[in-house]
Protein backbone atom coordinates (compact mmCIF):
# COMPACT_ATOMS: atom_id res chain seq x y z
CA UNK A 1 0.00 0.00 0.00
CA UNK A 2 3.05 2.50 0.08
CA UNK A 3 2.60 3.28 -3.50
CA UNK A 4 -1.12 4.23 -3.44
CA UNK A 5 0.12 6.21 0.14
CA UNK A 6 2.71 7.99 -2.27
CA UNK A 7 0.14 8.62 -5.04
CA UNK A 8 -1.92 10.84 -2.45
CA UNK A 9 1.42 13.23 -1.98
CA UNK A 10 1.32 13.29 -6.15
CA UNK A 11 -1.87 14.16 -5.91
CA UNK A 12 -1.16 17.07 -3.57
CA UNK A 13 2.19 17.79 -5.50
CA UNK A 14 0.61 18.87 -8.53
CA UNK A 15 -1.20 21.30 -6.98
CA UNK A 16 2.32 22.61 -7.48
CA UNK A 17 2.22 22.01 -11.29
CA UNK A 18 -1.55 23.63 -11.66
CA UNK A 19 0.59 27.14 -9.49
CA UNK A 20 3.02 26.86 -12.39
CA UNK A 21 0.69 26.71 -15.08
CA UNK A 22 -1.55 29.81 -13.35
CA UNK A 23 1.45 31.81 -13.65
CA UNK A 24 2.41 31.18 -17.16
CA UNK A 25 -1.03 32.19 -17.68
CA UNK A 26 -0.49 35.09 -15.74
CA UNK A 27 2.71 36.23 -17.88
CA UNK A 28 0.23 35.86 -20.76
CA UNK A 29 -2.18 37.94 -19.42
CA UNK A 30 -4.86 35.51 -19.23
CA UNK A 31 -6.77 35.75 -16.10
CA UNK A 32 -9.94 33.42 -16.83
CA UNK A 33 -7.09 30.80 -17.36
CA UNK A 34 -5.42 31.59 -14.79
CA UNK A 35 -8.57 31.44 -12.32
CA UNK A 36 -9.29 27.81 -13.75
CA UNK A 37 -5.71 26.57 -12.97
CA UNK A 38 -6.19 28.20 -9.01
CA UNK A 39 -9.61 25.90 -8.87
CA UNK A 40 -7.46 22.41 -10.38
CA UNK A 41 -5.59 23.68 -7.37
CA UNK A 42 -8.11 24.45 -4.96
CA UNK A 43 -10.01 21.39 -5.52
CA UNK A 44 -6.89 19.49 -5.51
CA UNK A 45 -6.41 21.16 -1.76
CA UNK A 46 -9.87 19.85 -1.14
CA UNK A 47 -10.04 16.46 -1.77
CA UNK A 48 -6.34 15.66 -0.91
CA UNK A 49 -6.69 15.33 3.10
CA UNK A 50 -9.60 12.55 2.99
CA UNK A 51 -7.47 10.24 0.69
CA UNK A 52 -4.23 10.49 2.82
CA UNK A 53 -6.73 9.27 5.84
CA UNK A 54 -7.81 7.02 3.78
CA UNK A 55 -4.72 5.30 3.16
CA UNK A 56 -3.10 6.16 6.50
CA UNK A 57 -0.15 7.97 4.66
CA UNK A 58 1.12 9.20 7.40
CA UNK A 59 1.85 5.45 9.01
CA UNK A 60 2.88 3.98 5.94
CA UNK A 61 5.01 6.86 4.63
CA UNK A 62 6.34 8.33 7.98
CA UNK A 63 9.64 10.47 6.27
CA UNK A 64 7.25 12.55 4.37
CA UNK A 65 5.10 14.87 5.85
CA UNK A 66 1.97 15.64 3.83
CA UNK A 67 1.03 18.69 6.23
CA UNK A 68 4.24 19.98 4.87
CA UNK A 69 3.95 19.69 1.50
CA UNK A 70 0.36 21.39 1.48
CA UNK A 71 1.23 23.90 3.27
CA UNK A 72 3.85 24.63 0.22
CA UNK A 73 1.63 24.02 -2.50
CA UNK A 74 -1.34 26.15 -0.67
CA UNK A 75 1.52 29.29 -0.33
CA UNK A 76 1.73 29.13 -3.75
CA UNK A 77 -1.46 28.75 -4.88
CA UNK A 78 -3.32 30.06 -2.23
CA UNK A 79 -0.59 33.53 -2.28
CA UNK A 80 2.09 34.14 -4.60
CA UNK A 81 0.51 33.76 -7.78
CA UNK A 82 -2.94 35.62 -6.72
CA UNK A 83 -0.87 38.19 -5.66
CA UNK A 84 1.49 38.31 -8.81
CA UNK A 85 -2.19 38.49 -10.52
CA UNK A 86 -2.69 41.41 -8.68
CA UNK A 87 0.40 43.32 -9.36
CA UNK A 88 0.49 42.39 -12.98
CA UNK A 89 -2.91 43.76 -13.89
CA UNK A 90 -2.17 46.46 -12.00
CA UNK A 91 -4.80 46.22 -9.20
CA UNK A 92 -1.88 46.30 -6.97
CA UNK A 93 -0.31 50.04 -8.66
CA UNK A 94 3.10 51.76 -8.29
CA UNK A 95 5.63 51.46 -5.28
CA UNK A 96 2.77 51.47 -3.03
CA UNK A 97 1.25 48.29 -4.31
CA UNK A 98 4.45 46.84 -4.14
CA UNK A 99 4.80 47.40 -0.68
CA UNK A 100 1.20 45.73 -0.19
CA UNK A 101 1.72 43.17 -1.84
CA UNK A 102 4.80 42.74 -0.36
CA UNK A 103 3.53 42.39 2.76
CA UNK A 104 1.02 40.51 1.57
CA UNK A 105 3.78 37.96 1.56
CA UNK A 106 4.85 38.28 4.78
CA UNK A 107 1.64 38.71 6.61
CA UNK A 108 0.58 34.97 5.13
CA UNK A 109 3.99 33.54 6.02
CA UNK A 110 2.96 34.54 9.61
CA UNK A 111 -0.50 32.50 9.07
CA UNK A 112 1.20 29.55 7.21
CA UNK A 113 3.89 29.22 10.27
CA UNK A 114 0.94 29.89 13.36
CA UNK A 115 1.25 26.49 14.92
CA UNK A 116 -2.24 27.88 16.78
CA UNK A 117 -3.98 29.01 13.39
CA UNK A 118 -7.44 26.87 13.96
CA UNK A 119 -9.78 27.31 16.99
CA UNK A 120 -11.19 23.85 18.41
CA UNK A 121 -13.90 23.58 16.28
CA UNK A 122 -11.73 24.13 13.31
CA UNK A 123 -12.08 27.57 12.33
CA UNK A 124 -9.04 29.89 10.89
CA UNK A 125 -7.70 32.30 13.70
CA UNK A 126 -6.80 35.82 12.20
CA UNK A 127 -7.50 36.36 8.18
CA UNK A 128 -6.55 33.07 6.72
CA UNK A 129 -4.18 33.77 3.54
CA UNK A 130 -7.15 33.22 0.86
CA UNK A 131 -5.65 35.80 -1.17
CA UNK A 132 -7.10 33.74 -4.58
CA UNK A 133 -10.41 34.34 -3.15
CA UNK A 134 -9.30 38.21 -2.67
CA UNK A 135 -7.71 38.02 -5.90
CA UNK A 136 -10.52 37.03 -7.10
CA UNK A 137 -13.25 39.12 -6.08
CA UNK A 138 -11.16 41.92 -7.00
CA UNK A 139 -11.22 40.90 -10.41
CA UNK A 140 -14.89 39.65 -10.49
CA UNK A 141 -15.85 42.74 -9.55
CA UNK A 142 -13.14 45.08 -11.51
CA UNK A 143 -12.36 47.63 -7.99
CA UNK A 144 -10.37 50.01 -8.40
CA UNK A 145 -6.55 50.11 -7.37
CA UNK A 146 -7.49 52.33 -4.57
CA UNK A 147 -10.09 50.00 -3.21
CA UNK A 148 -7.79 46.52 -3.78
CA UNK A 149 -5.41 48.75 -1.29
CA UNK A 150 -7.85 49.30 1.41
CA UNK A 151 -8.86 45.94 0.97
CA UNK A 152 -5.82 43.90 1.22
CA UNK A 153 -4.66 46.49 3.93
CA UNK A 154 -7.82 45.57 6.10
CA UNK A 155 -7.09 41.65 5.25
CA UNK A 156 -3.13 41.89 6.33
CA UNK A 157 -4.06 43.43 9.13
CA UNK A 158 -6.80 40.92 10.06
CA UNK A 159 -4.00 38.23 9.62
CA UNK A 160 -3.06 39.42 12.97
CA UNK A 161 -6.29 39.74 14.96
CA UNK A 162 -7.46 36.46 16.99
CA UNK A 163 -10.77 36.81 15.15
CA UNK A 164 -12.51 33.40 14.30
CA UNK A 165 -12.92 32.94 10.05
CA UNK A 166 -15.04 30.23 9.11
CA UNK A 167 -13.69 27.08 7.13
CA UNK A 168 -16.88 26.24 5.09
CA UNK A 169 -16.39 22.27 5.46
CA UNK A 170 -15.09 21.82 9.09
CA UNK A 171 -17.05 23.99 11.11
CA UNK A 172 -20.12 22.68 12.50
CA UNK A 173 -22.01 25.63 12.91
CA UNK A 174 -24.63 25.68 10.13
CA UNK A 175 -22.07 22.98 7.60
CA UNK A 176 -24.77 21.73 5.99
CA UNK A 177 -25.63 25.20 4.68
CA UNK A 178 -22.22 25.93 4.74
CA UNK A 179 -21.26 23.31 1.75
CA UNK A 180 -24.38 24.49 0.17
CA UNK A 181 -22.83 27.81 0.32
CA UNK A 182 -19.64 26.78 -0.99
CA UNK A 183 -20.87 24.74 -3.58
CA UNK A 184 -22.91 27.97 -4.73
CA UNK A 185 -19.93 29.81 -4.37
CA UNK A 186 -17.57 27.58 -6.78
CA UNK A 187 -20.15 26.74 -9.57
CA UNK A 188 -20.91 30.90 -9.76
CA UNK A 189 -16.90 31.46 -9.94
CA UNK A 190 -16.03 29.23 -12.55
CA UNK A 191 -19.43 30.24 -14.61
CA UNK A 192 -17.84 33.87 -14.04
CA UNK A 193 -13.99 32.62 -14.79
CA UNK A 194 -15.46 30.57 -17.88
CA UNK A 195 -17.49 33.23 -19.49
CA UNK A 196 -14.93 35.84 -18.39
CA UNK A 197 -14.49 39.07 -16.44
CA UNK A 198 -15.96 41.17 -14.87
CA UNK A 199 -18.55 38.89 -13.55
CA UNK A 200 -22.25 39.77 -14.79
CA UNK A 201 -24.91 41.60 -12.22
CA UNK A 202 -26.46 38.17 -11.02
CA UNK A 203 -22.89 36.99 -10.65
CA UNK A 204 -21.85 39.75 -8.88
CA UNK A 205 -24.93 39.35 -6.89
CA UNK A 206 -24.03 35.73 -5.90
CA UNK A 207 -20.75 36.35 -4.96
CA UNK A 208 -22.00 39.31 -2.47
CA UNK A 209 -24.59 37.38 -0.76
CA UNK A 210 -21.84 34.38 -0.23
CA UNK A 211 -19.06 36.55 1.44
CA UNK A 212 -21.91 38.76 3.50
CA UNK A 213 -22.92 35.03 4.67
CA UNK A 214 -18.98 33.97 5.26
CA UNK A 215 -18.64 37.26 7.12
CA UNK A 216 -21.42 37.20 8.85
CA UNK A 217 -21.31 33.43 10.40
CA UNK A 218 -17.59 34.21 11.05
CA UNK A 219 -19.22 36.97 13.11
CA UNK A 220 -21.06 34.95 15.05
CA UNK A 221 -18.74 32.82 16.18
CA UNK A 222 -16.40 35.53 17.42
CA UNK A 223 -19.09 36.65 18.96
CA UNK A 224 -19.89 33.21 20.88
CA UNK A 225 -16.52 32.72 21.62
CA UNK A 226 -16.39 36.04 23.56
CA UNK A 227 -19.59 35.21 25.37
CA UNK A 228 -18.21 31.93 26.64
Amino acid sequence: MRWLAASVHVLTASGAVAALFAAVAVFDHHAETMFLWLGVAFFIDGIDGAFARAVRVSERLPRFSGDRLDLIVDYLTYVFVPVLALLAWHYLDGMAGLVIAALILLSSLFHFADLESKTEDNAFVGFPAVWNIVAFYVFAFQLSPAATAVLSIAAIVAAFLPIPWLHPLRVQTLRPLSVLVTAVFAVTSLMTAWRGFPASHGQQAVLGAVAIYGAGLSGYLWLRKKAI
